[in-house]
């Protein structure tokens, strides 16, 4: 498949799906050694970890925890703590299956599947993609709408051009990339620093926020922002990206080489997690420090946030850096999703298209309800549209995970690095939480507002 285009390009599109965002194409890319110190070794492994937690921090995650913030003020951060520990248990899995098969979650699926089976997890597998995107349309359309003081709905079409952005990175060093995500996740990280130097929150009232309180979500409404927050945590697409990218690191077939490999990408998964973790702690903390505390607890979109920053926090300073750090967001989990959109592609449908083309598909996809919502609802429905964009997600993840914790935990697939009785059990028991939490979802058709 390919695509003309009716001008000219100050670059060659590639006809072929030219690394770094072609699976079969980075595998084996990237040579690690066992030798030299434990930092030396873990960068050498750092960054699949980096790149899987960029989706941790889009803006999704943004809309989300700014209602959260403003709403319970910092009642529900243990939901991020827990979803985050949820995620570094499930992304570890991912991280195993890879690198001790040596395929993705998708190939081994599209294998072990009839192929009737193996169509449905696609098809879910990319509406959680296109989900994702969506959230990411509408950061980028809602921070150009910041700093450009562009319409919403030019915001929107703007957002199409970075599928340019994709094409100059075509045969990169996928080194390069992880570099890149890099930067803009320290640009997201430093920008929320000053922002919460800025806003003083209550520390103590904060601490108080991680201490789990079940009362909090026996009310629809909080338990409607709890999923919204687990869906944007645990995102079903990231499992299959993960068990692709940790295996650009050539590593050798025997099982104390796999043992290391396994460590040191554990240590990336988690490391890089945390960090996630602890930008989303920051923008649920900011709304409840900057909104919640002076009586603004009806802040659910993120422009009003932008737009109430500058009083509160007394200097314009912090809106600016507030809409950066949202492009950053929207920009760095476009790259991610452009490389997972390949590993689902390949690996359920052994197909292979150009990146570029790739990401056109997924953003047109995107794009079509971002305008229609837009349109109809207003751009006030933003913040709508992004936590039921998440929501979508978590309603996809149970048919992600029910195969990696079967297929994790399979001695004939995985030999001496099948789970354990404990890792079974609390894979299964996170499998049963969130797939009751869905149930509920369904279930209360008043939620869906």
């Amino acid at each position: 498949m390919s695509v003309k285009l009716p001008f000219k390009l100050p670059f060659s599109l590639p006809t072929t799906a030219t690394a770094p965002f072609c699976p079969s194409e980075i595998r084996g890319s990237v040579t690690v050694s066992s030798q030299g110190s434990v930092l030396k070794r873990l960068l050498q492994f750092a960054g699949p970890g980096l790149l899987v937690s960029i989706g941790y921090m889009d803006p999704g995650n943004w809309a989300t925890d700014i209602e959260a913030g403003s709403k319970y003020g910092y009642s529900l951060l243990f939901v991020v703590v827990l979803s985050s520990l949820a995620a570094m248990v499930l992304q570890c899995l991912a991280v195993r299956l890879g690198l001790v098969t040596q395929r993705d979650l998708a190939q081994l699926s599209r294998d072990r599947y009839s192929p009737a089976v193996a169509r449905g997890q696609w098809v879910l597998a990319e509406i959680s993609i296109v989900a994702c995107d969506l959230a990411e349309v509408l950061g980028g359309a809602l921070a150009f709408h910041l700093l450009l003081h562009c319409s919403i709905g030019w915001g929107v079409a703007l957002t199409a051009l970075d599928t340019f952005i994709v094409l100059g990175l075509q045969g990169k060093n996928f080194r390069n990339l992880e570099a890149i995500i890099l930067g803009l996740i320290a640009t997201i990280g430093v920008g929320y620093i000053v922002e919460l130097f800025l806003v003083k929150p209550h520390w103590p009232a904060v601490a108080a926020g991680l201490m789990p309180s079940w009362q909090t979500l026996t009310h629809q409404e909080p338990l409607y922002l709890a999923i919204g927050i687990l869906g944007a945590t645990v995102m079903p697409h990231n499992l299959y990206l993960h068990s692709s990218i940790v295996q650009t690191r050539v590593v050798g077939t025997a099982i104390p080489e796999k043992r290391h490999a396994i460590k040191m990408m554990r240590a990336d998964t988690i490391i890089s997690l945390v960090l996630a973790m602890v930008i989303n702690m920051a923008i649920l903390t900011l709304a409840g420090a900057a909104f919640y505390a002076s009586g603004h607890h009806g802040v659910t979109e993120i422009q009003d946030a932008y737009r109430l920053l500058a009083p509160i926090v007394g200097t314009g300073f912090a809106a600016t850096l507030f809409a950066i750090t949202l492009l950053a967001s929207g920009q760095s989990s476009t790259f991610t999703g452009t490389v997972a959109g390949q590993v689902v592609m390949e690996g359920f449908l052994n197909l292979k298209i150009p990146c570029w083309q790739r990401r056109l598909i997924t953003r047109g996809l995107a794009l079509i309800p971002a305008f229609i919502g837009v349109s109809v609802a207003g751009e006030h429905a933003i913040g709508t549209l992004l936590i039921f964009s998440q929501v979508v997600l978590s309603l996809q993840l149970p048919f992600a995970l029910y195969p990696l914790i079967r297929m994790t935990g399979d001695k004939k697939l995985m030999g001496v690095f099948a789970n354990t009785l404990p890792t079974k059990l609390l894979a299964w028991g996170l499998f049963g939480a969130i797939t009751a939490a869905n149930i509920w979802l369904v279930l209360q058709p008043a939620t869906w507002h």
